[in-house]
């Protein structure tokens, strides 16, 4: 009888020291983030772990981070990858896009008004990345990557990080180039079949199929047609500049590198495109064509042919074969030139670049959220999906699995921060994932052939400062008087006029870095 009432006073007793050491062995464990929410031991001072890429629990209050990317078609809040990598690394993400047309002028404004994005992921414009970091606009991130970055170190190769720093500092992350060749002209074949011509093999052809298509008007567009269209920011028409020997922004000529507007050759060939202009060959409305309008035009049997990256197939096809479903189009190889120069241009170096802007609110979070994007299976993840669903693998490729593929991995390019090794393996699907998408990559870059895929040599040269500096402005100078050139808006006879202006502002400068690099390379 004591015995019982001694259990019954010690009960309670019993129950509140349970509870004191349960609490005890739960902040042993981890600790606290300091608002009541346990982590685990093994973290890296932020209850994140190596294997945080696949836990999304790991910090319930991880803070939301703000992401500035390229344009896209869709919301990027919203499509499927968004959702998945907030599953795998436990960060929500808000997204925001740049413009399709004009996204530089878009981001100067944006970085200038200090919006505080986390990350910004952009084309591979080292010249203007690299005059946001000499104007302090952005964050040194190797500090960063050194203590939270291991999966991002392992995806820089030491010749990546040297063409991407500035002034010995690393202020982006990478994303290498998968391919080389991007665009070439696309026409209608139908059109050619019509009017009794091949495709095109020289600027003389060209120019025959592109009257052709005007006079004998093989769409039934009346006055309305258009031989061939462009948009109004496309001054340097891919082919045919390289039909004149520049297919690079900048080309060797006599041994040393040239930008366009210095090489012999660039009255060539605004003489030749003015013409097309002049002859109503070109669209007459290309000066105030988006590029959205160009592919509208195109898409809807008005015009002819247009000059678009491979990547554009899938959906000026859909459209096309729901407007026109007889039509018929292919790619034209690279034109012979009257110099018998023929070329595409090939891509070296960087897809996009990736930084964190001086006015981020979680610069720190940014890498721990990128390194996590890169954990091996996560990426995976995000660049094909899930293997039986997304993809299957046949004779060692990686090919999609449709419709899901395009309808949730379509777009998973333009959430990657950096790529890991495995990246070009996976890379197959994404060009697999439409037959007629496929075929015309597979033409411009397995089917051309090497030596007239031109390398860009800029495209892993190291940091020069008074090119970076120069560039934006004098490409943006280069490509207004081009576009007045063609349009008829300016003359040739002031080209000698507009070449010392070029120099002034610092075009001379930056020929004499540049060559400097490439004697010494």
């Amino acid at each position: 009888m004591k015995n019982n009432q001694k259990r019954k006073r010690l009960q309670p007793l019993l129950l509140v020291l349970t509870a004191l050491l349960l609490v005890l062995s739960a902040c042993s464990s981890g600790g606290s983030d300091g608002e009541g929410n346990n982590a685990p031991a093994n973290g890296n001072g932020n209850g994140n772990t190596a294997a945080e890429g696949t836990n999304a629990n790991a910090d319930a209050d991880k803070p939301e981070l703000k992401r500035l990317s390229v344009w896209q078609g869709e919301d990027y809040n919203t499509y499927p990858v968004a959702a998945l990598l907030e599953e795998k690394t436990g960060y929500p993400v808000k997204y925001d896009m740049l413009p399709q047309d004009k996204w530089q002028e878009k981001l100067n404004l944006l970085l200038g008004s200090g919006e505080p994005y986390d990350a910004v992921t952009i084309y591979a414009d080292k010249a203007l990345y690299s005059d946001f970091a000499q104007k302090g606009a952005l964050v040194d991130l190797m500090p960063l990557i050194e203590e939270y970055g291991p999966n991002i170190q392992a995806a820089l190769t030491p010749e990546m990080m040297e063409a991407v720093k500035v002034n010995d500092k690393l202020y982006a992350i990478p994303d290498a180039v998968t391919y080389k060749v991007n665009s070439s002209i696309l026409i209608r074949t139908d059109w050619l079949e019509q009017v009794g011509l091949e495709k095109p093999t020289t600027l003389e052809e060209l120019t025959a199929a592109l009257q052709a298509f005007k006079e004998q008007d093989p769409g039934g567009n009346g006055n309305k047609n258009v031989p061939l269209t462009i948009h109004g920011n496309q001054p340097m028409l891919e082919n045919i500049v390289g039909a004149f020997g520049m297919p690079n922004a900048w080309n060797e000529v006599d041994g040393e590198l040239l930008p366009r507007i210095l090489d012999p050759s660039y009255a060539d060939y605004v003489t030749y495109v003015s013409d097309l202009y002049e002859q109503g060959l070109l669209d007459s409305e290309f000066v105030a064509n988006k590029d959205a309008t160009a592919k509208e035009k195109f898409s809807s049997g008005q015009a002819g042919a247009i000059i678009v990256h491979w990547a554009d197939i899938p959906a000026l096809a859909e459209t096309l074969a729901q407007t026109h479903p007889d039509a018929a189009f292919e790619f034209i190889g690279a034109l012979t030139g009257p110099s018998g120069e023929a070329g595409f241009s090939a891509n070296s170096g960087f897809d996009r670049l990736t930084f964190i802007p001086k006015s981020s609110n979680h610069p720190e979070e940014a890498i721990k959220w990128i390194n996590a994007t890169l954990e091996e299976e996560t990426f995976k993840s995000l660049a094909i999906g899930e293997e039986g669903t997304h993809y299957k693998v046949e004779d060692g490729a990686y090919v999609p699995i449709q419709p899901i593929f395009t309808d949730e991995r379509n777009l998973a390019n333009n959430y990657m921060s950096g790529v890991t090794e495995h990246y070009p393996q996976y890379w197959q699907a994404r060009v697999r994932k439409n037959p007629v998408m496929y075929e015309a990559f597979s033409f411009l870059n397995n089917e051309q052939p090497e030596e007239i895929q031109i390398t860009n040599v800029l495209g892993l040269s190291p940091f020069m400062p008074t090119y970076s500096k120069n560039n934006q402005q004098l490409e943006t100078m280069v490509g207004d008087y081009t576009i007045k050139l063609i349009a008829g808006a300016e003359s040739l006879d002031g080209l000698e006029e507009f070449r010392a202006k070029y120099n002034a502002a610092g075009g001379e400068a930056s020929v004499n870095e540049v060559n400097e690099w490439y004697a010494n390379r």
